[in-house]
């Protein structure tokens, strides 16, 4: 799936009777929400010795990328615009790729 076809499908979902302020400020909150879903499957896998169960990782992380396709969404921006201009700050900051080697 490309992601253009993506964000499309999943603008179908956004609750249109919330006011256009209250749908960005749902799918940001949400994607608080999801992330930390996230992070508590690593934290618990990481320091509770809990099996990392991917299954449920992948499926918070789609939830997340929903968030951020409807807060894309709402304001305008597609989400190849979002990657795109994400990965032109990542080649700016780290034109070699990351080096985390001491200097």
């Amino acid at each position: 799936m490309r992601i253009d076809e993506y964000q499309q499908q999943a603008a179908r979902t956004i609750n249109r009777g919330l006011e256009p302020t209250d749908v960005i400020l749902d799918a940001a909150a949400g994607l608080c929400e999801e992330s930390g879903e996230v992070l508590a499957h690593v934290r618990k896998h990481l320091f509770q010795g809990r099996d990392l169960k991917r299954d449920e990782v992948l499926e918070e992380l789609g939830d997340a990328l929903w968030c951020i396709a409807a807060v894309a969404t709402s304001l305008g921006f597609s989400l190849e615009d979002v990657a795109r201009r994400n990965v032109a700050k990542l080649a700016a900051r780290h034109p070699d790729g990351l080096d985390t080697a001491p200097r």
